[in-house]
């Protein structure tokens, strides 16, 4: 089981690596374009450019902070250990699907299973926390079993 949690943990570090990547690539670019841009006759339009890619540039570093964010709770998560009740790391089996507690990533798919990474703060990793085999809750009208934690 440590080694499915394993790939599902590596799934996650891929997915945040992609974000981090594409934001970091997005920032370089928006930064190039502002460096390469001249000052034309039109000043005000040389401007009102420089300052949409500040924009930008920005926003992007918001994703990038947010993404490194996410990588820092995946390092603190250890994927080695078994749980009895549910946590941030568990590996929750339910009658209508199979939960990594982790970061909120979608679905995953390893060894032709699928799997839900969802964060610990989402609605149904609030629902999951505490959990044991046996236990259940609704969550938006739906009946969900605990049938095994890892």
């Amino acid at each position: 089981m440590n080694d499915l949690k394993k790939k599902l943990h590596s799934l996650c570090v891929d997915y945040v690596q992609n974000r981090i990547d594409a934001a970091t690539y997005a920032i370089n670019a928006a930064q190039q374009a502002a460096n390469e841009e001249t000052k034309s006759s039109a000043g005000d339009k040389y401007e009102t450019g420089r300052a949409m890619m500040q924009q930008e540039t920005g926003r992007n570093m918001i994703q990038l902070n947010e993404a490194k964010k996410l990588m820092v709770a995946l390092d603190q998560i250890s994927y080695n250990s078994t749980h009895i009740t549910s946590e941030t790391g568990s590996l929750v089996a339910t009658n209508d699907g199979k939960f990594y507690i982790a970061i909120s990533a979608g679905t995953l798919t390893v060894d032709g299973e699928t799997f839900f990474a969802v964060s610990p703060a989402s609605p149904i990793g609030l629902k999951l926390k505490g959990l044991k085999s046996g236990d259940g809750f609704s969550l938006n009208n739906k009946v969900y079993e605990v049938k095994s934690v890892d």
